[in-house]
């Protein structure tokens, strides 16, 4: 297409102003060259294949037709299984055309080993690296809705039960995850395949009306599976009406994953019409089971023992791009972190209009990323606004489907990878973005270690209070509701809809989730979000103005992405007025003074109110006293520092007090930090005193 101009429109910066100018109109897309060997045709297929278009010409970029991150993956996988080559993701993005990976391939290295059927299981068969994981929070925290995976289908027209049943019992015939239960023994938990004639799944029908159906869903959704004593899936029938149901699937985590659940659902359709039809499922074999998987990801890997083994190569690239990241990022939260995370949350929707998404993705474009880069660039500067962090590590998904084989398999696949963005030295967004970019292709490298195996590698700090490595996790493109629904729109005789089910359970601080919406014609519609906030923690009103101001930074970056990120405003004209305006006439006397000296003032004021746990102003401040006496004895004073290593408690207020009143600086360490960690900080500080709880032991027992 073409379009003429009178002049280029620029901004006030001088620079093209691409946002006006204006959209070109095709009346037809331009056809580009067609393959010119047997292997541009393949690639060609496998572009259109894990795209799903028509058709793909050698010229065509993977990410202008709507490729992004997770299908770069399972391109590289694609090509690893068709044409016997390893191809990295980062290849994917340096030569995004048909042409440029076929000449590409010509310097790639042969592809590592393909999952196939094992000939022989051995009698213990193994948990995969992922299964271990929710294996052992299973045992540890008991029976829980936390990782439950419901799919809700509304079911209007006549429903044949008995075909329904029927169509259950195919599914997890066909999928041994779903009909595994994880024994125990001397050496460990270990996968237990019942055959199907032990696995019936239960199918409970519960006879209610639209007044209850909310109550009834939610409540069928929180089940508890114990994982050692039944099959991890089940499903429940509402009954609305003689030709009104509700049909609740209930998946645990560790038989399946969100690129699971439209295959069950699939499946499950297939499988219906073919008990309607009164004949068993016509489908072909499924090429492995995820036991063979589990046997080959061993297999693979190989060793940790061994330095030349796949595993331990990735782990040295993680101990590296991980070393010094922060224990936790310190949001801004309405109540503080309890002692043990309680997993109950809320979810905030919001929309990504068609209009910003387009300038998006010419953003991404321009950049040389995918638009889950960007997104990714834009929540890791709103969350270091909102901390004053400028190391922000952010947890995601990875599919963990490299190989064709898995590609129809119900099971546990999907990985999580840390992704740490560095936001030191205020770059522009557009430079922020190139950093996020290298830092996620090195991460999509190095994506084979199970993250419960890097947790017990790095050894950080662990507390059942918030989650290690990383406390926010972002989710793009992710397998939604709708896709399942997609997958069930065959079911004979019946009309099918989505029908929300809230499990009101939080793994995380927040969770972002981002979906993609395409026109017919493949044009940007708009993205999905949904915010999900632990309540423990969070508001929904704040968890609602957090949604707002990630939408409001994602407009103004796509307007000017050479703005330093520090310039970017993340205040609502709302908020901007009532910081300007009406606080800004809030005056009043302000005292000024050293520490101690304020709060001798607040005591004279108040003796009588708690200050710090039980103890009321008066009585911190006469035990502050009495401790700084003993520490200016001790040679802490001005010019001095003082490193204090004991837990958050009262006592911790009474020391930082008193080191102030002696007049020396305090340092503080927290005892949960590494040894090497707090040795460095003492080498670092030279401090002239350690007051650590042994320290406290000897002086008086009245301070």
């Amino acid at each position: 297409a073409v379009v003429l101009l009178d002049a280029l429109p620029l901004t006030a910066h001088g620079k093209l102003d691409r946002n006006a100018l204006p959209a070109p109109e095709f009346t037809a897309r331009a056809r580009g060259r067609a393959p010119r060997s047997p292997r541009e045709e393949i690639l060609c297929g496998l572009f259109a294949d894990v795209l799903g278009v028509a058709e793909v010409s050698i010229d065509d970029s993977f990410f202008d037709l709507g490729g992004h991150s997770l299908l770069a993956t399972r391109l590289a996988g694609r090509i690893r299984s068709t044409l016997g080559v390893e191809l990295s993701v980062r290849q994917v993005f340096s030569t995004p055309t048909v042409a440029g990976l076929a000449k590409a391939l010509d310097a790639a290295r042969e592809a590592r080993s393909a999952v196939v059927r094992a000939e022989r299981r051995p009698e213990r068969l193994p948990l995969s690296f992922a299964q271990r994981g929710l294996w052992f929070l299973n045992r540890l925290e008991g029976p829980s809705a936390t990782y439950n995976m419901p799919v809700s289908l509304r079911l209007s027209g006549e429903l044949d039960r008995d075909a329904l049943r029927a169509a259950l019992s195919d599914v997890v015939e066909r999928h041994e995850s779903l009909r595994t239960v994880f024994a125990e023994d001397a050496d460990g938990p270990y996968q237990q395949v019942l055959v199907p004639a032990e696995a019936r799944p239960e199918l409970t029908v519960v006879r209610t009306d639209e007044a209850g159906l909310r109550g009834e869903l939610e409540d069928a959704a929180r089940y508890g599976f114990d994982l050692a004593a039944e099959i991890p899936v089940r499903a429940w029938l509402f009954e609305l009406g003689e030709r009104e149901h509700v049909l609740l699937v209930l998946v645990h985590h560790i038989a399946g994953d969100g690129w699971s659940m439209p295959l069950l659902t699939r499946d499950l359709t297939a499988a219906y019409g073919d008990r309607c039809a009164g004949r068993p499922p016509l489908w072909p074999e499924l090429p492995v089971q995820y036991a063979d998987y589990t046997l080959w990801q061993s297999e693979v890997l190989g060793s940790e023992e061994d330095a030349d083994s796949a595993i331990s190569r990735e782990l040295d690239f993680w101990k590296g791009a991980l070393a010094g990241l922060p224990e936790e990022l310190e949001l801004p939260t309405d109540r503080p972190r309890p002692a043990t995370a309680s997993y109950e949350g809320g979810s905030v929707p919001f929309e990504i209009p068609a209009a910003l998404h387009a300038r998006l993705l010419n953003l991404a474009r321009d950049a040389q990323a995918s638009p889950f880069m960007v997104v990714q660039a834009a929540l890791a500067m709103l969350l270091a606004r909102l901390s004053g962090a400028q190391d922000i590590a952010l947890g995601t998904p990875i599919a963990g489907r490299a190989d064709d084989a898995l590609e129809d398999l119900v099971g546990f696949f999907i990985n999580t990878l840390v992704l740490r963005t560095d936001l030191s030295g205020d770059p522009s967004f557009r430079e922020l973005v190139g950093r996020v970019r290298e830092t996620d292709l090195a991460a999509y490298a190095h994506q084979d270690v199970p993250f419960e195996r890097l947790v017990d590698i790095l050894n950080p700090s662990r507390t059942p209070a918030r989650h290690p490595l990383f406390q926010v996790r972002f989710v793009f493109n992710n397998i939604d509701q709708q896709a399942a629904v997609d997958a069930a729109e065959q079911l004979p005789g019946l009309t099918v809809a989505p029908e929300p089910v809230e499990l009101g359970a939080a793994k995380f601080d927040l969770l972002f989730r981002f979906s993609e919406r395409r026109g017919t014609d493949g044009s940007p519609a708009g993205m999905r979000g949904a915010l999900e906030f632990s309540s423990a923690l969070f508001e929904r009103s704040t968890a609602e103005a957090m949604a707002e101001r990630l939408v409001r930074v994602l407009e103004a970056v796509a307007v000017d992405p050479d703005r330093p990120v520090g310039r970017v405003d993340v205040l609502s004209a709302a908020e901007r007025g009532l910081v300007l305006g009406e606080w800004a006439g809030t005056a009043g006397e302000v005292s000024v003074g050293a520490l101690p000296q304020l709060f001798e003032e607040q005591v004279r004021r108040s003796p009588g109110v708690l200050a710090a746990g039980e103890l009321t102003y008066a009585e911190l401040n006469a035990r502050a006293n009495r401790l700084a006496r003993l520490l200016i004895e001790s040679g802490a004073g001005p010019g001095r520092l003082v490193a204090v290593r004991l837990p958050r408690s009262q006592e911790l207020v009474v020391v930082l007090l008193a080191v102030l009143k002696s007049g020396a600086a305090y340092v503080p360490v927290d005892p949960e930090y590494p040894a090497e960690r707090i040795a460095y900080i003492f080498e670092d500080a030279r401090a002239s005193l350690v007051i650590d709880e042994e320290w406290l032991a000897r002086v008086d027992s009245s301070v």
